[in-house]
């Protein structure tokens, strides 16, 4: 587990925690990563548990104490706050006549595509694309500043496949009317990487208050819409330059997409077969 983040380790072990400290995983998720600073008997407090299962909590996630655990959690918040000027000062240094540049980059970029197979559980990937091809209720979908272009992508597609697909709007005031028609069991995918954007935050609050079917396509520092949502799929997004990747986010959406259209095809036949006699 060595490089994941603590959010990412969370949803790892999710399936082999006990009732206990499950609890103190979505305590921890509910108030990411503020509780993890306490003290033990606070972050217990504040979970509904016990101290001893907090510590057994943070053993499962792989941390050998708790100060092992909020150092980890420290170092976390350092990296997923750093802007693109911060990154710059320590990405390698600017060389005119780099002929090997591309390649390099390349290179990064697989590495990033690998890294990401392995951060994203095969079994959430199949369950969002088995959702997305039953084609019931209605499907949102929302990006912020550098990944709205990601949510327009799959919508464009997935229009072709099913039914029900809305945007929902970037500005606040509108996104708000938005939401007076989701209902309960509607499915909703956020994009959000890091810096996390606040509005985004504060739709998926409301969109599980309304109890949509919440989905988190994000980067490996995981944004803190992951307390709201059922599904998290986290790409790698991380380069050694000024700005991060989102190829690895792209292909994941390619995925989906394809994924969803073979499961659909019945349908999804039919909807393009009409759609190109028109």
């Amino acid at each position: 587990m060595e490089g994941k983040t603590v959010a990412a380790r969370i949803h790892d072990a999710m399936h082999r925690l006990t009732a206990a400290e499950k609890r103190a995983a979505r305590g921890l998720l509910a108030n990411y990563p503020t509780i993890g600073f306490a003290p033990v008997a606070e972050f217990a407090a504040q979970a509904g548990a016990s101290s001893a299962t907090v510590l057994r909590f943070v053993s499962q996630l792989g941390y050998r104490s708790y100060p092992d655990f909020q150092r980890a959690l420290r170092e976390e918040l350092d990296e997923r706050a750093k802007s693109p000027l911060q990154r710059s000062q320590s990405a390698p240094p600017r060389q005119a006549g780099d002929a090997n540049f591309l390649d390099r980059f390349i290179t990064q970029s697989i590495d990033n595509l690998r890294s990401s197979a392995a951060l994203i559980p095969a079994s959430e990937f199949e369950a969002l694309c088995v959702r997305l091809a039953e084609g019931k209720g209605t499907c949102y979908l929302a990006g912020g500043r550098f990944t709205d272009f990601l949510a327009g992508y799959l919508e464009a597609h997935l229009r072709l496949v099913r039914p029900g697909l809305r945007r929902l709007d970037a500005r606040p005031a509108t996104r708000a009317d938005q939401m007076i028609d989701v209902k309960p069991g509607d499915t909703a995918i956020i994009f959000d990487v890091r810096r996390y954007d606040a509005s985004l935050l504060e739709a998926a609050a409301e969109l599980a208050a309304r109890r949509a079917f919440l989905v988190l396509i994000t980067d490996e520092w995981m944004s803190p819409i992951a307390r709201h949502a059922k599904l998290v799929l986290p790409c790698h997004t991380g380069l050694d330059r000024t700005w991060d990747a989102n190829g690895s986010v792209f292909t994941l959406v390619e995925a989906l997409i394809a994924r969803t259209t073979e499961l659909a095809w019945p349908v999804a036949s039919k909807r393009i077969s009409s759609i190109e006699r028109s």
